[in-house]
């Protein structure tokens, strides 16, 4: 099955022509199902190779295609890469993905472009899929930019409005700021190496040289900042939220917004060679973290709180990244998957009871209307809260123990922001669920639960979220750590634990302890004593209102970047282009038109005129080369 590795992206690829050139023509239901199917064949292939591989004695397998690029001096297979790495984003991609799909048929049911969405959808799935099993960096990048233009298309999928169409904009210039950084460092390993190739160049990495190596791996990072919204390519994530629902779920929970880790797990030999490197995606990493998370505290957008926990949670990864914990990393995306996916559709459940609100501050008493989503809702937020034994526990509580064993300040601040990702989210489920419903009465006469399209993906994730963490046990628990050691030819510099078990069990009871206070607090502050966000902007404290509004991250954007910008190519437009343009290009016009003019006036019409002309130049001709 490893040899039909390829047939994993090539399915989505069918179902995207299938419903780009005959959607319209199909029912919903025919649409949805060959888009449903298309990715449960990617995902029954992926399960099988994947199966094979855990009996492989060859962990790497290299699946040539075609020949794509073929010069003298650039020599590129169009060729496909199935080891541990690859198979878990493949199950991750396929698996979720499936589970959206499953869900977006009853959530999009009675969209307009309900074919056109899971077009892009498939189409997104495709692109992912080819950028975790693209064999050098060139096919990695045509994924990467693939799903940057699906992103783009299902961010502002209701192009109707202005406000969309401006977020998915910004999805797309801020990506592609990061995407030259990815591509300067593409060309940078070629000019060094003499290869892409992941083989070839990971062989002859440490010949690079140290400088050359922490340029690649600073140039790759920048890649990564942009795809999975660290500072300061962070803001497109948050407005990403434009977009319907189940593309909040796929594309910036479980897929999209993974790809920079994956990149940098995948190229981990840069990290490792370079210290400078390694630093920076640490301390980028804990920065992104702590700022998503305090702006987190005041947000009543039930998805803008969901989506400054995905940063939050991205900006962990990359700090385990950044003190080598690779495979520990990879295990959190993983967990993240699970319940994030469960979190964002189960918003989309939220708003789909409410009507199409989404502001936490007119919900409120909704456990007994829709129970199904109250519970799973639950448990994910329980799971990221890093309450054990839930998956987000333990993938949590790894990265941080391996940070603590590099810098004990950055420990520190990964403990707070994991507390203030407690408190965040039981704010978001204690304002949504409980207390007195505070909409209006036509929106509580709509309350009701969404259909089991919807409610069984809520289901699988919700078990996926409580189980999940049983694939990264610490080996004190009497476990193998299955995810550790699978990944372990993929890593090829490991960094071993040097903790005591003691010291672990301390950390793991500290970050308990730590989460249990905090949820302890939400609950006194939402419930006990019944504390709901200011509606009034103006009312709130200086430091609460610089929060609400995001530190003005955007507006400072706009301020240094933005207008700045707008006034040069102003000035362009109108000086280099109306005037210098414009003006050669008129001018040169106006110069072939006055010469025509003129010239016109010798044609007489009169035969002995021409006669005489033509006499007179063919003395001249004569005296011209008499003279010469």
């Amino acid at each position: 099955m490893i040899k039909l590795i390829g047939l994993v992206p090539l399915f989505p690829l069918i179902g995207f022509l299938i419903n780009g050139f005959f959607g319209k023509k199909m029912s919903k239901s025919l649409s949805g199902g060959i888009a449903c199917v298309s990715v449960l064949a990617s995902f029954v292939v992926a399960v099988l190779a994947f199966l094979e591989l855990q009996h492989s004695a060859n962990k790497s397998h290299v699946i040539e295609l075609f020949s794509w690029i073929n010069s003298d001096t650039l020599k590129i297979p169009f060729s496909l890469l199935f080891d541990p790495l690859s198979s878990i984003f493949l199950l991750i991609i396929t698996g979720i993905g499936f589970l959206i799909h499953i869900y977006s048929t009853g959530y999009m049911h009675d969209d307009d472009g309900f074919s056109r969405f899971f077009t892009y959808l498939n189409l997104f799935v495709f692109f992912m899929l080819l950028l975790v099993l693209g064999n050098n960096y060139l096919v990695m990048f045509v994924g990467w930019e693939g799903v940057g233009l699906c992103s783009y298309l299902l961010i502002g999928f209701w192009f109707k409005n202005t406000a969309f169409n401006n977020a998915a904009r910004k999805a797309f210039v801020m990506n592609r700021i990061g995407d030259l950084g990815f591509l300067m460092g593409i060309i940078l390993i070629f000019v060094t190496y003499g290869s892409i190739s992941y083989g070839e160049v990971f062989a002859k990495a440490g010949t690079g040289g140290t400088a050359v190596v922490t340029s690649i791996a600073l140039l790759l990072f920048i890649g990564a900042i942009g795809k999975s919204a660290q500072i300061p390519l962070y803001t497109w994530l948050p407005d990403a939220m434009a977009g319907p629902t189940p593309v909040s779920a796929l594309i910036h929970a479980a897929t999209m917004v993974t790809a920079g880790i994956y990149m940098v797990v995948r190229s981990n030999v840069f990290y490792s060679i370079s210290e400078v490197a390694s630093e920076t995606v640490a301390v980028v990493g804990i920065a992104t973290a702590l700022f998503a998370a305090t702006i987190g505290l005041l947000q009543n957008d039930i998805k803008k709180i969901l989506a400054y926990s995905t940063v939050s949670q991205l900006g962990l990864m990359f700090l385990g990244l950044g003190v080598g914990a690779y495979s520990s990393s990879v295990f959190h995306v993983t967990t993240h998957a699970f319940f994030k996916a469960l979190l964002f559709l189960g918003a989309g459940s939220v708003i789909h009871a409410m009507g199409g609100e989404q502001d936490v501050r007119k919900m409120g008493g909704l456990k007994g209307k829709i129970k199904i989503t109250y519970i799973t809702m639950l448990l994910g937020t329980i799971a990221i809260s890093g309450i054990p034994p839930f998956s987000g526990f333990f993938s949590k509580d790894e990265i941080l123990a391996h940070v603590y064993e590099h810098n004990k300040i950055l420990w520190f601040l990964g403990m707070v922001t994991s507390m203030l990702t407690a408190f965040y989210m039981f704010r978001m489920l204690f304002l949504t669920f409980f207390g007195n419903f505070r909409g209006t009465h036509e929106q509580e006469h709509h309350l009701h639960e969404s259909p089991k399209s919807m409610t069984v993906p809520l289901m699988v994730l919700a078990g996926l979220s409580v189980v999940g963490g049983l694939i990264g046990l610490p080996e004190f628990w009497g476990q193998h750590n299955w995810i550790g050691e699978y990944l372990s030819p993929i890593i090829l510099r490991p960094d071993p634990s040097i903790l005591s078990h003691e010291t672990e069990w301390t950390l793991m009871g500290l970050a308990v302890l730590a989460a249990g206070v905090v949820i302890y607090f939400a609950h006194a502050m939402f419930i006990t004593n019944d504390v709901l966000p200011e509606n009034n902007e103006e009312k709130l404290k200086p430091w609460q209102k610089l929060i609400a509004n995001k530190y003005y991250v955007d507006e400072l954007y706009n301020a240094v970047v933005t207008k700045p910008l707008d006034i040069i190519s102003s000035f362009f437009h109108k000086f280099m282009d109306l005037q210098v343009v414009d003006g050669i290009v008129n001018s040169t016009g106006k110069a072939v038109t006055g010469i025509g003019s003129v010239v016109r006036l010798l044609q007489t019409g009169n035969i002995g005129f021409y006669i005489v002309s033509m006499v007179l130049g063919v003395v001249l001709i004569l005296l011209f080369t008499f003279i010469i």
